[in-house]
């Protein structure tokens, strides 16, 4: 099982996503709720929220998924469960709180609500709330016994041992041929039918290589750790940055059995940077 988190500010929005009847949705867990419907929900968490002006990004928004295979075996009151462990291992199980749901993908997974504020009206500190996310996410998947992601790159690892050490050996080979340049690199290694795609970052500097080959895609780092770009000592020309920047592309680093499908509620407010408050 793994999790995303991240606060954000138009909670009517997110709930109306959350809510969504063409994903199927459906609300499998609710605390301190009254309401079902998302403008009633929103107004509530509203009361508690108009206690803290200072905090506008003031709702928490969670993706709960577990393995493709783990979402087959579940029902509603697994989902409930996880929901509840979760906010638990957060400390955030006296927020208010709802989770939804979607069944229309071949996976199942929840979109999990909390109000960031307490009935205090403190906002909770939402300091690297994704990486926290992710080891509740964990957490939980090892008391209910469920998949976690550690488990699921152990298992990836050890199915592909093969392929990545073929990978392996067209890299230490063509590397022997002391390729000048990132180009002559990627177009030799395309002779041995391997596509290396340069990971370009938002300071339009060449971060890493992912490689496809035969069906499968790593990074770099996952083929063998010295295929990282630090170690590959190219001297990159400043109009090659800019070639390779046209062509950026990004990756999800565990898309074998986690399937998110780009879900991600909509942020009405990019102009304003995530922020927290202690």
């Amino acid at each position: 099982m793994i999790a995303k988190g991240n606060s954000l500010s138009n909670t009517k929005a997110a709930l109306l996503y959350g809510d969504d009847l063409n994903k199927d949705a459906k609300i499998v867990y609710s605390n301190y709720l009254h309401s079902e419907t998302p403008s009633e929900i929103a107004k509530e968490f509203k009361l508690f929220q108009n206690q803290n002006t200072n905090c506008k990004q003031n709702t928490f928004s969670f993706i709960i998924s577990p393995t493709i295979e783990d979402g087959k075996k579940m029902n509603e009151a697994d989902f409930k469960k996880v929901c509840k462990l979760f906010l638990k291992e957060l400390k955030l199980n006296q927020h208010q709180a709802v989770g939804y749901i979607h069944n229309d993908k071949n996976h199942k997974h929840v979109h999990l609500y909390a109000n960031r504020i307490s009935f205090e009206g403190k906002a909770f500190d939402a300091w690297r709330i994704g990486k926290r996310s992710q080891l509740a996410a964990k957490n939980v998947a090892l008391q209910i016994g469920l998949t976690t992601v550690d488990q699921v790159k152990e298992q990836k690892q050890e199915n592909t041992k093969l392929i990545r050490k073929e990978i392996k050996m067209f890299h230490d080979s063509i590397m022997k041929q002391r390729p000048k340049s990132v180009d002559d690199y990627i177009k030799k290694m395309k002779n041995n039918n391997v596509t290396v795609k340069p990971v370009i970052n938002k300071q339009n500097k060449l971060q890493g290589f992912r490689f496809e080959y035969n069906g499968y895609s790593f990074k770099g780092s996952e083929v063998h750790r010295d295929m990282s770009v630090n170690k590959l000592n190219f001297e990159t020309p400043r109009e090659q940055k800019m070639e390779l920047s046209n062509n950026k592309k990004q990756f999800n680093f565990n898309n074998l059995l986690f399937d998110y499908s780009g879900e991600y509620e909509p942020n009405r407010n990019k102009k304003r940077k995530n922020t927290w408050q202690r």
